[in-house]
């Protein structure tokens, strides 16, 4: 039996007190000391984004300090002409707007005739019916339609004038302007500025800072703490250069495509576009919805706000679907929920920096959590690998009775490997969980039936050897007195007889597989036939007690010499050892020119290596049921020959 995990002694309630306070202090710093973190925290994420380029500048030939230097210039002449063009842009916009003013208004006057004049003629000829009726009542008056009418911007009615104001004096000393452009322009200049200061001293102190926190985290532990650094800059690293590179292509791909359909201001679009995709899912489609908006504002028809929308909609699916995928995979590590609940966290702490921030902040986290097992529960919640291995899975929805799941992911597995693979990997260490469940007695009698129907449906279903029909007719017809092995086979003798096909048969054609007797025995006996059958092998499913009641009866039709290979099957060699020789010598001396194979599987879940058994009668020895596939396929290159049954159908490859 494996070793399992030691259990962790359950928290005390004062343990479960000091984590809960821990995070409320964290949370707490988070909030109120955004001011200062926020920025401390961009810095080093643009410094990420940097140090390639700084690497690159050094391998050229500069110096550090002016590989630094050059870097931080370029990013800085970059990010000012962005946002000098982006400000022009705007201006330009909020300049033209006026003229588009007789364009919107149609629109609107269209709409609404197409909507609330739809309905007012709908509640106009409801008004004829219900007074012909004699149900009706008097008409409403001007004032109460008028109270209850659509606003007055809808309409076509004259809006009444505002009463004058008194004038105010409007213009403003010089030095009132300027402090209001200040007072407004001081908070995001003052971020920049400490960004900028704190990018620098971080890229020139790159590699002490490294060996400072490793000194500080990792303690003794070096190898492990430089595994988990190396892994967040590689991921961090990658994640923002490729996300840049795409974000960038698509700002260029709608620049130059709102200039193709003729949408003014294209470049604002295309560079609002690029910005607001390092927002998670949304940030695309709410550009998108502005543009449309100002496409149809500034055309007479439908025709350009249609082709907008079209746009958006095929460079975002080409992106997302090929050029993201192929580019880079999945470079976070991070679950799609995991993303959307982050970035509704981080914009909350830290507003809509925090909202760019959020996935990046997220996969430190994963990191922290794949290399610190304190933090373990990090990667489990926030982390896109399965929280559940393939056999526990297959364990799991096997107690749950859920054969479907199963099958489907099976499908999905058979679509890269064999079935033997399939029963070596995932089928026989999911029966091993039960096995060890049931062991401890954790399982109850009905989840073990449970587990054993679900089991039976999964083989049978993904065994091609037998017809559909076949199947139907003696569907979940599963006795509890006898094992799933027992119970496969039983399928199969109901349908080609008590030897599982004939005797008559050509010579050297057969090939016999014989279990010892214990459950898992018998499944993994009968998991080979079944393998070996869909090998187009002949394969049939004894016991040692078969060998004996075969020699009761007279066989006439017996062909000789028809059985070519014999596979001995051991789930547990170790304490089967007396049953697998005995088994073996039987095999031995009623079929002395078959080739003899011992099936001997080491426990799937066992942290050593177990011993096989030697016996000198055995031809080959293997330890999975694929290397058993392999050994027949070598003796039967071409495949065997089985008995025929009507439906039956066709054999797929291993």
């Amino acid at each position: 039996m494996s070793s399992q995990d030691p259990t962790l002694p359950a928290a005390s309630a004062s343990q479960r007190a000091m984590v809960i306070i821990a995070l409320a202090c964290v949370l707490a710093l988070l909030y109120f000391g955004r001011e200062v973190l926020v920025p401390i925290i961009l810095a080093l994420f643009l410094s990420l984004l940097m140090a390639p380029w700084v690497r690159l500048y050094r391998r050229i030939g500069f110096g550090h300090g002016a590989s630094v230097m050059i870097a931080v210039v370029a990013l800085v002449v970059v990010v000012t002409g962005m946002t000098g063009m982006l400000g022009s842009q705007v201006v330009h916009v909020a300049r033209s707007l006026p003229q588009y003013e007789a364009t919107i208004h149609t629109k609107v006057q269209s709409l609404r005739a197409e909507t609330l004049g739809r309905l007012d003629m709908l509640q106009g000829e409801l008004g004829k019916v219900i007074d012909e009726s004699g149900q009706g009542t008097a008409p409403a008056s001007a004032g109460t339609a008028a109270s209850f009418g659509t606003p007055p911007y809808l309409t076509n009615a004259p809006v009444a004038p505002k009463p004058a104001q008194a004038a105010t004096k409007s213009t403003s000393a010089p030095v009132g302007v300027i402090t209001r452009v200040l007072s407004t322009a001081w908070v995001p200049l003052e971020t920049a500025g400490i960004v900028l200061v704190v990018l620098i001293f971080v890229l020139l102190e790159h590699e002490s800072l490294r060996d400072r926190f490793i000194r500080l985290a990792g303690g003794a532990d070096l190898r492990a703490t430089t595994a988990a650094i190396n892994d967040a800059g590689e991921r961090l690293s990658r994640f923002f250069i490729s996300t840049f590179s795409v974000n960038f292509g698509v700002g260029v791909a709608i620049w130059l495509g709102l200039t193709v359909i003729g949408v003014p201001s294209a470049l604002l679009w295309g560079l609002l576009t690029a910005a607001m995709r390092f927002v998670p899912y949304v940030g695309v489609w709410l550009v998108a919805a502005v543009v449309s908006l100002f496409a149809a504002a500034v055309a007479p028809g439908w025709s350009l706000l249609l082709m907008t929308v079209v746009l958006y909609l095929v460079v975002e699916i080409i992106v997302s679907q090929l050029i993201e995928p192929f580019l880079y995979g999945h470079t976070t590590g991070l679950s799609p929920l995991a993303v959307v609940v982050a970035a509704i966290f981080w914009s909350g702490l830290w507003g809509p920096i925090g909202l760019l921030m959020s996935t990046p902040l997220t996969l430190c986290l994963v990191v922290a959590g794949r290399h610190v097992k304190a933090l373990d529960l990090l990667n489990i919640l926030l982390g896109d690998t399965p929280a559940l291995t393939i056999p526990q899975r297959v364990y799991q929805r096997a107690l749950s009775g859920d054969a479907g799941e199963i099958l489907s992911e099976a499908r999905d597995f058979l679509k890269r490997k064999s079935f033997a693979a399939y029963c070596d990997g995932v089928l026989l260490p999911a029966l091993q969980l039960a096995r060890i469940d049931l062991a401890g007695g954790a399982i109850s009698s009905e989840q073990q039936m449970l587990v054993k129907r679900a089991i039976v449906t999964v083989v049978e279903t993904l065994d091609s050897h037998e017809s559909k029909w076949t199947r139907w007719r003696r569907r979940t017809s599963v006795l509890e007195s006898v094992s799933i092995g027992r119970s496969l086979r039983q399928h199969r003798e109901d349908a080609f007889g008590r030897w599982q096909g004939p005797l008559a048969v050509q010579p050297c054609s057969v090939v016999l597989c014989i279990g010892l007797g214990s459950v898992a025995n018998d499944l993994a006996t009968e998991l080979l036939t079944r393998i070996l059958r869909d090998l187009h092998i002949d394969a049939r499913h004894l016991s040692v007690e078969d060998f004996l009641a075969f020699d009761a009866q007279q066989h006439p039709e017996l062909t000789p010499n028809a059985v070519s290979m014999v596979y001995v099957v051991s789930t547990d060699p170790t304490k089967e050892r007396g049953a697998f020789d005995d088994a073996v010598t039987l095999a031995h001396s009623r079929i002395p020119q078959a080739c003899i194979v011992g099936v001997c599987f080491p426990e799937p879940l066992a942290t050593t290596d177990t011993p096989l058994p030697v016996n000198a009668e055995v031809n080959e020895i293997v330890n999975s049921l694929e290397q058993a596939a392999q050994q027949a396929i070598a003796r039967f290159p071409e495949g065997g020959s089985l008995p025929d049954v009507p439906g039956r159908s066709p054999p797929i490859s291993a």
